[in-house]
């Protein structure tokens, strides 16, 4: 009767012939953002629904052409969602139209933060208007999530020798090496300006305009997690 060999041992547990020696690298990079965005919202009331839309519709194009001005400084400029509703009186049976209300997002997303104070003070001195932001961020496709990857591999590789040192041996192969996170950059970091993060229009009492809001950009966190599996010469435990 022919006996059955026993298994070999799974190589993610290693053998007394090629020990394994599994590592964690962590990356942790503070940079400066590479865009901010700032959300625009127009409104406009009347009791007329053709005059609502028609101002608001007017109120839209004088910001476009505002942003438009700064030219390569805006990276993206998006129109979001435009409505138009009704406001009913709140007493009597009938359902009576009091007036309409009209409002349209706009978001820009900026490169050069030289001219983000100046154009935010501008849009937020037209009438009707509120800006939202500036939230600052990292492009997905930035450099610095690349660097943040390489310095955890890096850094895995680093531990994996020590650990080897400390044995009197060195490492031999790389078995695995798995991403478990790389976080920061990807969403935007709010950053907040009198207490509430919202500038809303306030005309100033002379024809002076405002003076632009000194703004400071808000620095970028980047993480990067990796897990690395070694083979090691065997070390003599004698």
């Amino acid at each position: 009767m022919t006996e059955t060999p026993a298994p070999a041992p799974h190589p993610s547990h290693g053998t007394p012939a090629a020990p394994r020696v599994t590592v964690r690298g962590e990356a942790h990079l503070e940079v400066e953002p590479e865009i901010a965005r700032i959300a625009v919202t127009l409104t406009a009331r009347n009791t007329d629904r053709r005059t609502t839309l028609d101002d608001l519709t007017r109120r839209n194009t004088t910001t476009l052409d505002l942003i438009k001005t700064y030219g390569d400084a805006i990276e993206k400029l998006e129109t979001g969602t435009l409505a138009i509703r009704p406001e009913l009186t709140r007493h009597g049976r009938a359902e009576r139209i009091r007036a309409y209300h009209g409002s349209i997002q706009l978001t820009a997303t900026l490169n050069d933060f030289t001219t983000l104070g100046e154009l935010v003070t501008r849009l937020a001195d037209n009438d009707l208007t509120r800006v939202d932001g500036p939230w600052w961020a990292l492009r997905p496709t930035s450099p610095h999530h690349a660097a943040a990857r390489r310095q955890a591999v890096q850094e895995a590789l680093q531990r994996a020798r020590e650990y080897a040192e400390a044995l009197d041996t060195r490492i031999g192969a790389l078995l695995e090496l798995s991403d478990t996170g790389s976080v920061g950059g990807a969403t935007f970091a709010t950053a907040t300006y009198g207490g509430a993060g919202v500038l809303r229009s306030a005309r100033a009492e002379t024809a002076a305009e405002a003076a632009p809001l000194d703004l400071e950009p808000v620095r970028q966190n980047v993480d990067a997690q990796v897990e690395a599996a070694f083979t090691l010469i065997p070390p003599n435990l004698g």
